[in-house]
C-alpha cells in the first residue's frame, strides 16, 4: 500500500514541506507541499531529492570500536562499557561536546545536558560557532538578539532588499523565489559581495563588487553618505536609538575617497545604493557568511544593524537585519543551549542572572559549571576525550592538517552520525545514528519557526536516536534520574518547562498548525512572534545602540608568495561537507568533482584553461583541483566551493579567529596557484 507523508525537506534552514511516497516502509517518490506556506509548492534541486542519501550503501548500522588501529563491529553493551570506562577518567575540562545543526531539539537538549550534568563543563559547541556566532556578538550589543527577527514570508513586502555575503539563489532559493516577487512589485535589490554571483547577476540593481573582507568600510561608507547628504531617519534615530552623536563624528573623520579606494567600490556605486536603501519604506536585509566568516565578522554586523538603525529599517514586518543560518536546525541547537556561552533559552553563562543555579534545580543537580566552555576550535585543540555527534569537523575546520593530529590524539574519540565520515574513520568508537524521518522530533528554521518531523521509517540495522544513545550513557554514568526520558515527547515537555520561548508549544499544536509556530510564544493560546522589536529592543534600556566600528584588514592578504585572496562557499547542489548531498546521484551528478573559479586574465597569465588541473597551496597545505575559468570572480581572487572532501578547501583556509566570537576566517586566505604537474 502506497502512503503520501508530510515532512519537511532535512536540507537547509528554509523549512519547506514536502511529501515521501511510501511503499511497504520504504520511500520511493516525494512531491512538493503545495499548501505549505513556505514553499507552496516549489522545491529548490536538493529539495526535489531529499531522500535517496538514507539509502546509500554505506549508511551506519552497527556500533564500532577500534582494536589493532582497525574499526570493528561490536554489540551497543560492549560500545557503551568502553566508553563510561573511559570516561570516567576525564575531566571536566578534558571533556568536550560537538552537536550538529541537524540535530533534533531533542537530541540538541540531551547532548548539552549530558555534557553539563554529568561531565562537569560547558565545553559544548556546534557548527553555529563556525557561521553564526559572528551574528550574536554583533547583534547582541546592538538591538540584543541575534536570530532572524521577522518571517520569512514577509520578505516580498520589501521596497529594497540588501544582500550581504550572500549568494540567495544558490543558498536559500525559496527565499530568493519572494525576493523575486518583491521585484516583480517594484522593489530594488543591492548585493554586497566581491563574486558576480548568480544573485548579483539576476537579482541586483545595484552591485557593491567589494574587495574581500572589506565589508565595513563599504557600510561605513554607505552610513556616511546617508548622514551627509540628511536621509537617515531622524525620528526613529530620536525615539529609538542611543549613539548618534558618536557615530556621526566617526563617520565625520573618515574621508569618503579613501573609503572608496580601499573597498574598491565607485562614489556613484555607493551614493546610488545609499539613497535606495535610505527612502526605501520597508528595508529588507539579509547576511551571511560572506560578511560573518572573517575575524571582523562581528564587527560588520555591527555596523550593518547600526545602518538599518539609522534609516529605521526595524520593527516591521520584513525590516531589519536577518542572519540566515543554513543548516536545518541551526536556529534550534543553539536554542537548546549547545554553545559553551548559553544555557538553554540563551541564559548566558557567568551573568548576574547566574543560570547555572537555575538549572542545578531545575535538572536535580549540584555545582553545575558557571565558566564559560572552549569554543570548538579550541575544544578540537585542548581536549583529550571528545564526542562528535553529527558534523564533520575534518572538513568543516580550517587548517584541516592540524584538526587531524589533534583529532588522532585523543584520548577517546567518539563519532555518533549516519556516515562514515571523514571524522568517523578517525574515531576509537563509531556510533550508528538514526536520520531524519527515522526518529521523532522538533527543528527551529531560520525565522525561529518551529516545526515537527514525525517519525516515518524504520532505522537501518541497530541504528538509534541520538537521544536514547546519550541516556544509555548518562545511566551508566549515574545519573539515570536526571535522564528518565522514554521518548522525545518527555524531553520536549521539559524543554518547555525551561525554555520560555517554547513554553507555548506543543507537540499537538505543530502537528494541527502547518508551517508552524514562531517563537518566542509564551502561552498555548499565543499564535506566535513573527517579528521583533516592534516598541522596543532586547537590550536592557530597550534602545537601539548604534555602533563605531572601524576598519580592520583581513588576517592574512595577498603577497609576492602567495599573490591570490582564496574565498570559499557554496554550489546550489550541495550541501556543507556534502555528507548528504554527495550519496545523492541526482545531485552528485550535476557537480560530480570539486573545481575552483578563477578569472581569465589570472589564468591567461598561468597558461590555465577550463577543466585544467591546478595546485592551490596556502601556507597550510596544498590541494588539486580542476580550474573553472570565469569573470564571475574579479583578478587577484579565487572561489573554491568546500563541499568536496577530495579538494578540501579547508586544507588552506587560515585558522586565525575573530577575539569577538572564535569565528574563523574562511573568506579571506592567501593562496598561490600552479598548473599540476
Amino acid at each position: 500500500m502506497v502512503a503520501y507523508e508530510k515532512t519537511i525537506c532535512p536540507y537547509c534552514s528554509c523549512g519547506c514541506g514536502i511529501y515521501l511516497v511510501i511503499e511497504d516502509g520504504k520511500i520511493i517518490g516525494q512531491e512538493p507541499q503545495i499548501d505549505h506556506p513556505v514553499n507552496e509548492g516549489g522545491n529548490c534541486p536538493k529539495g526535489h531529492n531529499a531522500y535517496q542519501f538514507l539509502y546509500a550503501e554505506d549508511r551506519l548500522k552497527t556500533p564500532m570500536i577500534r582494536k589493532s588501529n582497525e574499526l570493528v563491529e561490536c554489540s551497543w553493551d560492549e560500545a557503551f562499557d568502553y566508553i563510561t570506562e573511559k570516561l570516567k577518567e576525564a575531566g571536566p575540562n578534558e571533556f568536550g561536546m560537538l552537536t550538529s545543526g541537524k540535530n533534533t531539539n531533542e537530541d540538541a537538549y540531551v547532548l548539552q545536558k549530558f555534557t553539563r550534568v554529568v561531565m562537569g563543563t560547558n565545553n559544548v559547541e556546534y557548527c553555529g560557532r563556525l557561521c553564526h556566532s559572528s551574528s550574536a556578538a554583533g547583534l547582541g550589543p546592538t538591538v540584543g538578539s541575534g536570530v532572524m527577527p521577522i518571517s520569512q514570508l514577509d520578505l516580498e513586502k520589501a521596497d529594497c532588499i540588501l544582500l550581504v555575503g550572500i549568494n540567495l539563489k544558490e543558498t536559500f532559493p525559496l527565499m530568493y523565489m519572494r525576493a523575486l516577487r518583491a521585484k516583480a512589485n517594484g522593489a530594488k535589490a543591492i548585493v554586497i559581495d566581491p563574486r558576480k554571483s548568480v544573485t548579483a547577476r539576476e537579482l541586483s540593481d545595484v552591485h557593491l563588487q567589494l574587495n574581500s573582507g572589506t565589508d565595513v568600510v563599504v557600510i561605513n561608507a554607505l552610513m556616511k553618505i546617508i548622514l551627509d547628504e540628511g536621509l537617515e531617519n531622524k525620528e526613529f534615530i530620536g525615539a529609538r536609538t542611543v549613539g548618534i552623536e558618536a557615530l556621526r563624528e566617526h563617520l565625520n573623520s573618515l574621508n569618503l575617497d579613501d573609503l572608496v579606494k580601499t573597498c574598491g567600490v565607485s562614489v556613484r556605486k555607493l551614493k546610488k545604493a545609499a539613497k535606495i536603501f535610505a527612502k526605501a519604506k520597508t528595508g529588507s536585509v539579509l547576511f551571511n557568511q560572506g560578511l560573518n566568516q572573517h575575524i571582523t565578522g562581528a564587527d560588520g554586523i555591527k555596523a550593518l544593524a547600526t545602518l538599518a538603525l539609522i534609516t529605521g529599517q526595524y520593527g516591521r514586518p520584513g525590516t531589519g537585519p536577518s542572519p540566515t543560518r543554513g543548516q536545518v536546525n541551526g536556529e534550534g541547537t543553539g536554542d537548546m543551549g549547545c554553545l559553551n556561552v548559553f544555557y538553554p533559552g540563551f541564559q548566558k553563562v557567568g551573568t548576574a542572572a547566574e543560570p547555572h543555579k537555575k538549572f542545578a534545580e531545575l535538572w536535580d543537580v549540584e555545582n553545575l559549571p558557571d565558566q564559560p566552555g572552549l569554543p570548538y576550535t579550541k575544544m578540537i585543540q585542548q581536549t583529550k576525550y571528545m564526542w562528535i555527534v553529527g558534523t564533520n569537523p575534518m572538513m568543516a575546520v580550517p587548517d584541516i592538517d592540524n584538526v587531524k593530529k589533534a583529532l588522532q590524539s585523543k584520548e577517546l574519540l567518539i563519532v555518533q552520525d549516519i556516515f562514515p565520515t571523514e571524522t568517523a574513520k578517525l574515531a576509537d568508537v563509531v556510533l550508528p545514528a538514526s536520520a531524519w524521518v527515522e526518529r521523532e522530533g522538533i527543528h527551529a528554521y531560520v525565522d525561529r519557526r518551529v516545526q515537527k518531523i514525525n517519525k516515518l521509517l524504520d532505522s537501518p540495522g541497530e541504528a538509534k536516536p541520538d537521544w536514547w544513545i546519550v541516556l544509555q550513557v548518562a545511566e551508566r554514568m549515574g545519573y539515570k534520574e536526571q535522564f528518565d526520558f522514554s521518548s522525545p515527547r518527555e524531553i520536549f515537555e521539559e524543554i518547555r518547562r525551561v525554555v520560555p520561548p517554547y513554553k507555548g508549544i506543543t507537540y499537538e499544536r505543530l502537528e494541527e498548525t502547518l508551517g508552524g509556530i514562531q517563537w518566542p510564544c509564551p502561552t498555548e493560546e499565543h499564535p506566535g512572534t513573527s517579528t521583533f522589536f516592534t516598541e522596543k529592543f532586547n537590550t536592557p534600556d530597550g534602545l537601539g545602540h548604534l555602533q563605531v566600528v572601524n576598519y580592520i584588514p583581513p588576517a592574512e592578504l595577498p603577497d609576492k608568495d602567495y599573490p591570490y585572496i582564496l574565498s570559499t562557499g557554496r554550489t546550489i547542489f550541495h550541501y556543507h561537507t556534502g555528507t548528504m548531498s554527495r550519496r545523492t546521484p541526482k545531485l552528485n551528478d550535476e557537480v560530480s568533482s570539486a573545481y575552483f573559479e578563477v578569472n581569465p586574465k589570472d589564468a591567461a597569465r598561468q597558461s590555465i584553461k577550463a577543466g585544467t588541473m591546478v595546485t592551490l597551496t596556502s601556507r597550510r597545505g596544498s590541494i588539486e583541483v580542476k580550474a573553472k575559468v570565469t569573470d564571475d570572480v574579479p583578478e587577484g581572487f579565487v572561489f573554491l566551493p568546500f563541499h568536496f572532501s577530495e579538494a578540501c578547501a579547508n586544507k588552506l583556509t587560515n585558522p586565525v579567529l575573530d577575539p569577538a566570537c572564535g569565528m574563523p576566517e574562511y573568506k579571506v586566505c592567501a593562496v598561490k596557484m600552479e598548473v599540476s604537474k
